[in-house]
């Protein structure tokens, strides 16, 4: 892909709790172990849990002293430089791909980087909750009566982005699986989902479970694609590696993107 502009995936949610930044990280890994230039940025200068989690696999790759797949990254700091655009300009002369993690709530950084998103992904737990981020829903009847705020804030950045640029936004709304929801209030989630997308434009596809695991990880940085270096690796990994294949083949990135000739590891200095 040298030459061309790279893909754009940004994760955005103003809710906080959604597994967010653990899905951006383990994308940005799992691009990378495919064999792209990947370009990761943490918008969340309060949490930083992307740079934080990077942190550790770069420290863990040098006290094991072995090659994993790394992205190349950086923690976006307001305070120090609020050249946002200039950054991920640097960033994108020479990656294939460039995830941003935004924070988990209404930002003005977070807003100029969803006008850069060519694919937008917005996780969300399979709650009313978390899906009254994007629309409001009869208390009796669980019908969905009308896109919310945060729905036509990503409709206005994919209009002036296309009137800018003239590219598409294609929005993923990513539905992380609980494992202890009453089965009739999934079904109804996932109803009003199905209705919700058709009237705003957004696509559903399976998202992260096992969120124990992804917790347990954070510390040495490591993913579900680094089996070898996790240890006693039980059923519930296998189940979660195929789980982040799944989602990463849902993004249905272009090709060139999604598909590498071989891994490729970042020097970590």
């Amino acid at each position: 892909m040298a030459g061309e502009t790279p893909h754009f995936i940004v994760f955005a949610n103003e809710k906080g709790g959604t597994g967010k930044s653990t899905t951006a990280v383990h994308s940005a890994v799992a691009l990378a172990a495919a064999g792209r230039r990947v370009a990761a940025v943490d918008l969340d200068t309060r949490q930083r849990t992307l740079g934080r989690y990077l942190d550790n696999r770069a420290a863990t790759i040098r006290r094991i002293g072995i090659d994993l797949p790394m992205p190349v990254y950086e923690t976006f700091d307001p305070a120090k430089d609020d050249d946002l655009a200039g950054l991920l300009d640097r960033l994108a002369a020479d990656a294939d791909v460039v995830v941003i993690d935004t924070p988990g709530r209404d930002d003005p950084y977070a807003r100029a980087a969803m006008l850069r998103a060519d694919t937008l992904v917005t996780p969300i737990n399979d709650s009313f909750v978390d899906l009254d981020l994007i629309g409001e829903v009869d208390a009796e009847t669980y019908k969905v009566r009308r896109p919310s705020f945060y729905a036509e804030l990503v409709w206005n950045s994919r209009t002036q982005r296309a009137k800018a640029t003239g590219a598409s936004v294609d929005w993923v709304v990513l539905r992380n699986r609980l494992q202890h929801v009453e089965a009739k209030n999934m079904r109804r989630v996932g109803a009003a989902l199905v209705d919700l997308s058709r009237r705003v434009g957004f696509r559903v596809i399976p998202g992260l479970g096992e969120r124990v695991i992804y917790r347990e990880l954070f510390p040495k940085g490591l993913t579900l694609l680094d089996l070898a270096q996790i240890g006693e690796v039980g059923i519930a990994h296998i189940a979660a590696r195929q789980e982040l294949r799944e989602m990463i083949a849902g993004f249905g990135l272009p090709a060139g993107v999604a598909e590498g000739e071989r891994p490729r590891a970042a020097a970590v200095g």
